[in-house]
């Protein structure tokens, strides 16, 4: 059977007959995702991480969860509220969002045995105290009701819950107290409950002077002091509890852009009312009582298998502040300094020297943004194109591109504004480029721009010629000193041309053009890497080697999946290194048992798009701002380049592929039956880490 869409290739899709689209064949993304928390997780208890990135990891878990089900849970209870079929793997809407919950609460009870048990107390033994309610003295009880008092009082707005003051908007994630009061207020009205709303402005984490406890990094939590002093909000009413909860709300941003003239302004009004979703998880004290606890779902209109009970902090994720505010060089990961271009002065005489790859965080990002600023001022330099996903605060990218066009040159960029959770800085840097006198596009309607691209054009004598950088990752200098990607800066003519198609497309309303080097979402990526695969399969069933490695973050997109499983059923040998959701699953007999995949978690998120293809001796090698989702292939726009210099495609091949499948030390493999395992050194073997020996390089 044929399917085709007026703005997508025709694709063949096997008939319902086929084994390969058998269920049992198929794991859950959702599920898979929730599961990539539990390795994160590990890193915070593995002794041999130091203590405060142990922390980090924590809390990176818990931030995980909160985004979690603010979109993929929140993304499922969509689907079954609106009827949605089963996935690829057989589970309906209504089931997989079961399991969520069910797989949740053990990550949950993870992460608080995990603070309990293991980070606090060793955090303590290290001279960190995160002090709690019943171990603070006599002194430091009477600094924190003066802080209270002083501080935080005067912000706080409580409010008792009767007929007049009905239960209140509460917003995403926020820190609240739900207080049981006895006795009678100033005008006779009887108290039961009332509610305190911790304004953001808050500091979740509040550091005791030296002086009064002592200790030279004493923290305590808002939560226990907001429980503590409740008594000072209600004068003459008796406190018979005081339990903190937190909500959890659908933050997936719903714009009809087909159906709206102005997609900024439509934003805008939805990031008003984002926070006030409908809620998708209750977090609250585990010493609640039931009836209160039945009264908060009743107000959100949540089951009760979305309540989770908390022995701790709710919003755990905030302890990370200590982490900044602690300034133990022993206690976290040793400093390093990226490598930075040595040689010419000029970016544009680097490259005329041979194309520039720069692999992050080991390379600096320094040469993208030298790029761009030389451009600014270089009076050659006639035009500068770029994609904006996320940029982050205060970005010397957009400063740039202002002073570009403040210098005369014909700046473009292609913002993204539906970029999750950067919506509203995307809006600012969409006007602030506005303002400068950027011509700023907000891309196609219907597909989000994910392709990272950036378009120099150049007078050269008599001729323009294109500079061009392509990467994996973002135009964003912290996720470049946190995340592995790969970017690369080349003036090559086919791939400046491609670029410049790219653009056209994006900015002009100009059709689709088969690209000469490069492949697009939604356009060639998804059908030529089908292709690719294939041909692998075709050398296998010749008798000659066939490989595949792949390195990506997610892969779901049932169609690649079956054409991994042919292709391992041919006989080709697959690597699969996914950091997260993997939906295919290994090692079954006959369909999968050449096909490896594992997961590697370290130090930093591992990022990079990595597509390699053995052909028959002719190695073709590929990075890619792209993961193997649907999202990804057939409903973004999204990028896929070659590495055409031979040496570099090498360094690629070695640094980024082959050394992480020799990765013993903090790589996780995935079995047939879902569940990973991690690896160790088996006796004898040397440990090896990725990204340890790609630190030792710097």
């Amino acid at each position: 059977m044929t399917v085709a869409h007026p703005s997508l290739p025709a694709i063949d899709i096997p008939n319902e007959g086929d084994p390969l689209r058998d269920p049992s064949l198929y794991l859950n993304r959702e599920l898979s995702q929730l599961d990539f928390n539990f390795r994160v997780l590990a890193q915070a208890l593995d002794p041999q991480v130091p203590l405060l990135e142990r922390l980090r990891f924590l809390c990176i878990s818990c931030t995980n969860l909160d985004e979690f089900f603010e979109i993929r849970a929140a993304t499922v209870r969509h689907a079954m509220d609106f009827g949605l079929p089963a996935a690829a793997d057989g589970m309906t809407p209504a089931a997989i969002l079961n399991r969520i919950h069910e797989r949740a609460a053990e990550l949950v009870d993870a992460q608080y045995r995990c603070w309990n048990e293991v980070i606090r107390p060793s955090l303590g033994e290290a001279g960190v105290r995160v002090l709690q309610r019943d171990t603070w003295n006599a002194r430091q009880t009477r600094w924190l009701r003066a802080y209270f008092r002083d501080e935080i009082m005067p912000v706080l707005s409580p409010l008792g819950l009767d007929p007049s003051h009905p239960f209140p908007k509460i917003l995403n994630k926020s820190l609240n107290i739900v207080v049981v009061l006895k006795g009678k207020d100033a005008f006779g009205r009887a108290g039961h409950l009332a509610i305190v709303r911790a304004p953001r402005s808050l500091p979740r984490i509040i550091h005791l002077p030296q002086r009064v406890s002592g200790g030279e990094h004493d923290f305590v939590l808002l939560s226990s002091v907001l429980s503590a002093f409740a008594d000072e909000m209600f004068p003459g009413m008796e406190v018979k509890g005081a339990y903190q909860f937190r909500v959890t709300r659908n933050s997936e941003l719903v714009v009809d852009e087909a159906e709206v003239e102005n997609l900024a302004l439509a934003l805008r009004d939805e990031l008003i009312g984002r926070g006030y979703n409908p809620a998708v998880r209750l977090e609250i004290a585990k010493d609640c009582p039931k009836p209160i606890m039945r009264t908060l779902l009743q107000n959100f209109d949540l089951p009760e298998k979305a309540v989770y009970l908390i022995d701790g902090p709710v919003n755990l994720n905030r302890v990370t502040q200590v982490y900044d505010l602690v300034a133990r060089p022993e206690l976290k990961y040793p400093a390093f300094t990226p490598r930075t271009l040595r040689g010419q002065d000029s970016m544009f005489e680097t490259v005329d020297d041979g194309d520039v790859l720069l692999h992050h965080p080991f390379d600096a990002f320094t040469p993208v943004l030298e790029l761009i600023r030389q451009s600014a001022t270089d009076p050659n330099v006639l035009a500068i194109k770029q994609t904006l996903y996320r940029t982050g605060k205060d970005s010397a990218i957009v400063d740039a591109l202002i002073l570009a066009a403040r210098n005369g040159k014909d700046v473009t960029v292609v913002v993204e504004l539906r970029a999750r959770f950067d919506e509203d800085a995307n809006l600012g840097v969409a006007d602030r480029l506005q303002e400068a006198g950027v011509q700023v596009v907000y891309g196609v309607v219907g597909f989000k721009t994910h392709g990272k691209m950036l378009l120099i054009v150049r007078r050269e004598g008599r001729k323009l010629r294109r500079y061009v950088h392509l990467g994996t990752g973002n135009y964003h200098s912290g996720t470049a000193r946190a995340y592995t990607d790969l970017g690369l800066i080349t003036a090559d003519p086919d791939i400046g041309n491609d670029v410049h198609l790219l653009f056209q497309q994006l900015s002009g309303l100009a059709p689709s053009t088969r690209l000469k080097r490069m492949l697009q979402s939604p356009f060639t990526l998804h059908p030529g890497l089908i292709r690719k695969i294939e041909r692998e399969a075709k050398l296998a069933r010749s008798g000659k080697p066939a490989h595949i490695i792949i390195k990506i973050n997610a892969i779901n997109e049932p169609r690649i999946i079956r054409a991994l499983y042919g292709a391992s059923q041919a006989g080709v040998k697959i690597d699969l290194i996914v950091r997260g959701a993997c939906a295919l699953r290994p090692g079954v007999p006959g369909i999968s048992d050449n096909i490896r995949v594992r997961s590697i978690v370290g130090r930093f998120l591992e990022h990079s798009r990595i597509y390699w293809f053995g052909n028959d001796g002719d190695p073709e090698l590929y990075c890619a701002s792209a993961d193997w989702l649907e999202r990804n292939l057939l409903h973004r726009v999204e990028t896929c380049f070659p590495i055409l210099d031979e040496d570099l495609a090498r360094r690629v091949f070695k640094e980024a592929l082959q050394n992480y499948l020799d990765d013993n030390t903090n790589a996780w493999e995935l079995e047939q039956d879902g569940q990973y395992h991690k690896l160790s050194p088996a006796e004898g073997e040397t440990p090896h880490s990725a990204q340890a020996m790609l630190l030792s390089k710097v």
